[in-house]
Order: C-alpha cells, then structure tokens, then sequence
C-alpha cells in the first residue's frame, strides 16, 4: 500500500499513533480522534519496538478494510477534497494542502507535502481543481 510507505518516512515498517492519523486522512479525507486509533491498536494487534505502538502493514490493511469496503470511491476523493478545500473555492493551493498537514500531522515533512501538491498541480498554475485532483485520485487508484 504506497500510502503506509509515504507514511513510514523512517522506513521503520510500521506506523506510529500519528503516522496512522495522516494515514487515515490521506486515505479517507477526514481526522481521526486519538480514541479511534487506539482502538485500531487495540482491535489489530500493535507492532511493539523499543514500547512504541503501531501497525504493520498486514495490521494496517486489517484496520483499513472495513473503512474502504464502507466508503464509495467517488464520495471518498469529495471528501478529500473539501477536507483539503477550506475555504470553498472549489480548487486547492499549496497553502490550503500545507495547512491541513500542519493542523492534522505537524511532524510531516514539508517537502512531502511539496513534492505531493506540485504531482497534483499538472498545469503548474499553484492551483488543483476538483475535477483534476479526482482524475489523479482515480488514476492511482487504478494503478
């Protein structure tokens, strides 16, 4: 799954409490609380290193499946979106897509964000419209 890999940026193999969280929002589009990951950890197993909890990737794809065989692709990539879209201008700029990452996983890189946003921004105008960041969510998809 290349969303556990983006989100395990030590390469450590599992996902920490908030590695998760970002996980669940660049999946779903929407915030988890602490409780629902705990209770992730708690329903899944926890990968335990050095007393730090997360999920491996068999345990994340476990925690995941009942989410994704919940959710519609075309209402999940709306969801993202507007998660994205703040201010309802009906497109994302690379403020709005630095602020989410900063409000929901501060510790994420930058430069991650940077390099997913200028993916997103195919024309190179500063702008993703709805209709191109739904091309590119149903494009990986299907990849």
């Amino acid at each position: 799954m290349e969303i556990f890999q983006e989100c395990d940026e030590d390469g450590k193999k599992y996902l920490r409490k908030d590695d998760i969280k970002v996980a669940v929002m660049m999946l779903f589009g929407h915030k988890i609380s602490k409780d629902e990951v705990l209770q992730m950890l708690s329903d899944h197993g926890s990968y335990q290193e050095c007393g730090e909890k997360g999920l491996n990737l068999a345990q994340f794809r476990a925690a995941m499946k009942p989410k994704f065989d919940a959710v519609d692709e075309d209402e999940q990539i709306r969801h993202t979106f507007l998660a994205f879209d703040r201010t309802c201008r009906g497109f994302l700029t690379m403020d709005d897509v630095k602020a989410v990452f900063r409000q929901v996983c501060p510790h994420f890189a930058e430069h991650r964000v940077e390099l997913a946003f200028k993916e997103l921004d195919r024309d190179g105008d500063g702008r993703v419209s709805y209709k191109d960041f739904d091309f590119l969510m149903k494009f990986n998809y299907t990849d």
